[in-house]
């Protein structure tokens, strides 16, 4: 029997909704402050490490975590992939959770309209705060975790999600508080959807733990 049968989910909907709230304030912060210490800290930090090959593997990681790709084929892919495996609520769980979470942190840019760095390497020009790449790798590996249940995917989603954020400050496209914003976000929206579905969930199968 999966460990989701006597689960309490109390806990993580209290956690998801405080992720949230934390994601609001924030950006009420830099809302009034525009910039803070630790935001031109780590700026002037990220400005002496940039090299052709930072640059190179960022911009990767720009193309993976934005535009159709994120926001198309991989809920799309993923959700195909848990209806194969005979789990149409994971695969609904997953593509809820992705539209969601873009859906309100475009809100949320619109709302705090926040500049971005001037040293940005791309050509964007809507609100900074909260990043929408780092939003959508938390989706993704807060969503898989509690999905499929396995330590090497946390550890795997953990890694994508910090280097999706790193990527973000290294190519100036965002602000050291906009990925964590990003990452509070991305991260509550997905565990609330978790929680909601949770009665479904619960009699899918989940396969061998590690």
């Amino acid at each position: 029997m999966s460990e989701r049968a006597g689960f309490t989910r109390r806990p993580l909907v209290l956690a998801g909704t405080a992720a949230i709230v934390l994601t609001v304030a924030l950006g009420v912060l830099v809302a009034l402050r525009e910039q803070l210490a630790l935001d031109e800290a780590w700026m002037d930090e990220v400005l002496a490490w940039r090299g052709p090959v930072g640059e190179a593997v960022s911009r990767v990681f720009d193309a993976l975590g934005g535009g159709w790709f994120a926001i198309l084929v991989v809920p799309i892919g993923v959700g195909v992939g848990f209806a194969f495996a005979d789990r149409p609520w994971s695969a609904l769980a997953f593509i809820l959770a992705s539209a969601a979470a873009a859906a309100i942190c475009q809100l949320l840019k619109a709302l705090f309209g926040r500049a971005r760095p001037e040293e940005i390497l791309l050509p964007l020009d809507n609100g900074s705060f909260p990043s929408g790449h780092t939003t959508n790798a938390a989706v993704i590996a807060v969503s898989l975790g509690l999905l499929l249940e396995r330590a090497w995917v946390w550890v795997l989603g953990m890694a994508y999600l910090v280097a999706m954020a790193l990527s973000r400050t290294y190519l100036g496209a965002h602000w050291f508080t906009d990925t964590v914003g990003g990452a509070l976000l991305g991260a509550g929206v997905a565990v609330l959807v978790w929680c909601a579905l949770l009665t479904r969930l619960r009699v899918e199968p989940v396969g061998a733990r590690d």
